[in-house]
């Protein structure tokens, strides 16, 4: 039984895990989405975005804080260059979102061994799924004004009626054209 257990172990000794997911991190981080298993893909999501939380800006408004953050972070992924993306493109784009940074989307299954396919990718930096979706408003919510709103019906709206031009305004109008 499975009893409490919340880490998967991958099929690798701890130094191997940490590693792997040190270099995928830092691999999403750099070109913002890549190709993994699903379950790598999940343990991946658990590990990165706590990271991504240390880079907002709002955790970091005192020097000393955003520096403690910045070697946390160095301390997880062992790669400067991608700390530093970290904290400076990604935690821009994340700045207003509350949480949800990576999303999994499955893609099959690999024709070598079948194993579940999924790609990973930051939310903000997929500008496909973002264009045609207006900005929502946060508000939170609370349970007690949940119950049903009586609202007026909505009387019909007259609409202006639109006078009909004469010939004459019509051959005055391309006339100008």
């Amino acid at each position: 039984m499975r009893h409490g257990k919340k880490v998967n172990h991958l099929g690798r000794k701890a130094a191997h895990r940490k590693a792997m997911l040190a270099n995928m991190a830092c691999s999403l981080i750099e070109h913002k989405r890549i190709n993994t298993t699903v379950a790598k893909a999940k343990a991946l999501k658990q590990f990165v975005e706590p990271l991504i939380t240390k880079s907002k800006a709002e955790n970091n408004k005192t020097a000393e804080k955003g520096t403690h953050n910045r070697r946390i972070v160095f301390k997880n992924l062992r790669d400067k260059y991608a700390v530093t993306e970290l904290f400076s493109v990604v935690s821009e784009k994340v700045a207003d979102r509350p949480g949800g940074y990576t999303r999994i989307i499955k893609l099959g299954n690999r024709l070598g061994d079948n194993a579940d396919m999924a790609m990973i990718e930051l939310v903000d930096f997929n500008e496909l799924y973002n264009v045609g979706k207006p900005k929502k408003k946060s508000t939170r919510r609370s349970r007690r004004g949940s119950g049903a709103k009586t609202e007026a019906p909505v009387a019909a709206v007259a609409e202006p009626k639109v006078e009909a031009q004469t010939d004459a305004e019509v051959k005055a109008d391309d006339s100008e054209e």
